[in-house]
């Protein structure tokens, strides 16, 4: 369980095979993987790696990953 960072990939991305693909392709420190089916996985042990560099949000459709922090006033960021 990651302590500083939460990440959501709403369904209609997560199945999306294209999109998994650009998630994993674009993260730079591996917090999804594009499994065998096609769907975007989140590697949870990865998860407190994240750099907020946003560029899982510009990969995928607006409002359909979030990267909420654990800490401090539980900001989340999302692409609108």
């Amino acid at each position: 369980m990651a302590l500083f960072i939460a990440v959501e990939v709403a369904a209609v991305a997560a199945n999306d095979a294209d999109i998994a693909k650009k998630l994993a392709e674009v993260c730079p420190v591996n917090i999804f993987e594009c499994a065998a089916d096609g769907t975007s996985r989140i590697v949870e042990k990865n998860l407190d790696e994240c750099t907020l560099c946003e560029l899982c949000l510009h990969a995928a459709p607006p409002r359909t990953v979030r990267v909420k922090k654990l800490y401090g006033n539980q900001e989340i960021i999302e692409h609108r």
